[in-house]
């Protein structure tokens, strides 16, 4: 059985002590170990960041960004490893892995432009021979903890960035799918990152608080759930560092009465039921608008519904794979109980799927839920899994105001033909991310990705943009050389 352990230093390093089985969800049978790092462990790991740091924070950003150019093509050169590494541990359907990745490259690609996303301001004579200027340096050490769903891309999110910055990195993967963020850290390091500059430690919640206790660590990135956003931030925030953590989402999409309804159908499917449903952009709320609309929606997902095919990751044309493990399938089962419990329809039932083949695999159908109600557990909660709910609404601002009631506010949608109705919904809605006709408005890499509400603590997003302000600190240095033999006497005013 394999035993994954952690990079340190530029090298693996094999720990003794606590370990987690790792399961191949579409079989349920474990497929490795994974050793959980200790105290010690991760403090080792800080502290090759903490030594590199020095060397690489002077390392010139053109040096770094060819070295994130090399990155990028051993990405793509490795591009089948790492999609089958993200499906055997996750459950991805090989497309999905692909889709994955390709994202996580595009965040590679941004970071090698940090040349010119470091130059910083110049004002030249702003007083009698004073020029001033203001430049981004580095934090120092920083990390990253990352979930389960996107084991590749989330990872790279962070640290091309961060590393282009001039920072070191302690990456802390999800214990439940952690191969593939090795795989990739190892090819960072083939690209010529030096020892040390990236350091990955497997672990559970031991190893987070370490890297959230330890002084050397300068700040924090994490994406997850909400409540585990909230811990992190709280506690990397106590403790003086910088954090960004992003948390849970209930993302609705509005879907008006002129509506093309065959598009919808089609872009609701695979935004709802794609990763099955393990998104935090997924689209698990459709509010329609009006008794028709929401009918007609009902009747034709049910038929497009049919057709999904929910199997093994290793066939690539199923629609979707598995949920995470058996724990989590059973969550999603309570939650499509409950819906059905507190009153809702269930119109299309993935609670008793049987993969032929994979029979102990952690599989959920794609489930549809009518008439649901807000007070309902289904609607408060988040899901993650594939399950698309429906909520009948009497106008688009009742819709409108649904959303702005909930606690999450990371994506959202609308559809329809009308310019005005989109124009005043984008303007209005409290929401951090939000489409027009598009179901997964994820930003591309040189804009940057966060919610608003209880969807993220902290004051920056995630890459592109606010990722240069999150891992640098702006020094502003004024300058004068006064003319020889000229002497001033004191002055006690503040200079105009």
């Amino acid at each position: 059985m394999t035993m994954l352990n952690h990079l340190i230093n530029g090298a693996r390093v094999n720990s003794q002590g606590r370990t987690q089985d790792i399961y191949n969800p579409s079989t349920g049978e474990v497929s490795g170990q994974v050793s959980l790092a200790s105290k010690a462990t991760v403090e080792e790991a800080i502290a090759a960041a903490h030594k590199a740091y020095p060397e690489w924070r002077n390392t010139p950003p053109a040096k770094r960004a060819r070295v994130m150019f090399r990155f990028k093509q051993l990405l793509e050169q490795n591009a089948d490893e790492i999609a089958h590494l993200i499906g055997q541990e996750h459950g991805k359907i090989s497309h999905d892995a692909a889709g994955e990745l390709q994202r996580g490259i595009e965040n590679v690609e941004y970071a090698c432009g940090v040349p010119e996303l470091l130059k910083g301001e110049y004002s030249k004579n702003t007083g009698p021979g004073i020029d001033s200027w203001s430049e981004f340096q580095p934090l120092g050490v920083v990390a990253g903890i990352t979930p389960f769903n996107f084991p590749a891309m989330v990872p790279l999110w962070m640290y091309p960035m961060a590393i282009a910055c001039g920072n070191t990195f302690v990456l802390k993967p999800s214990e439940r799918d952690p191969t593939s963020a090795l795989y990739i850290a190892e090819l960072a390091l083939e690209a010529g990152l030096p020892a040390g500059v990236l350091n990955v430690v497997n672990g559970d919640k031991e190893a987070v608080d370490t890297l959230l206790d330890d002084p050397r660590v300068q700040a924090v990135s994490f994406v997850g759930s909400t409540p585990i956003a909230e811990y992190i931030y709280s506690r990397a925030s106590a403790n003086g560092k910088r954090c960004q953590a992003l948390g849970g989402a209930k993302n609705h999409a509005i879907v008006m009465p002129d509506a093309d309804m065959d598009y919808v159908v089609s872009s609701l499917t695979g935004a709802a039921f794609g990763s099955s449903g393990e998104r935090c952009m997924a689209l698990s709320v459709a509010v329609a608008v009006g008794d028709k609309a929401a009918d007609t929606l009902i009747e034709k997902m049910k038929s497009r519904m049919e057709s999904l095919k929910v199997g093994a990751f290793s066939d690539a044309n199923n629609d979707f794979g598995p949920v995470i493990t058996q724990a989590h399938r059973e969550k999603v089962l309570g939650y499509i109980n409950s819906a059905e419990q507190q009153g809702a329809s269930v119109v299309v039932d993935g609670r008793n799927i049987m993969v032929p083949g994979y029979e102990n695999g952690f599989f959920v159908g794609g489930t549809l839920i009518d008439r649901v109600t807000p007070e309902m557990t289904c609607y408060q909660e988040e899901i993650f899994g594939p399950v698309l709910l429906v909520v009948r609404a009497g106008s688009m601002e009742q819709a409108m105001q649904l959303i702005d009631d909930h606690e999450y506010g990371n994506g959202t949608c609308i559809y329809t033909r009308d310019g005005e109705a989109a124009r005043y919904f984008s303007d209005n809605i409290q929401v951090g991310m939000v489409g027009i006709n598009v179901p997964l408005p994820v930003p591309v890499s040189y804009h940057s990705f966060g919610g608003w509400k209880r969807s993220l603590f902290g004051d920056l997003s995630a890459y592109g943009p606010d990722a240069v302000r999150f891992y640098t600190k702006r020094k502003t240095i004024t300058q004068r050389w006064p003319s020889a033999g000229i002497r001033e006497g004191a002055q006690f005013a503040f200079p105009a």
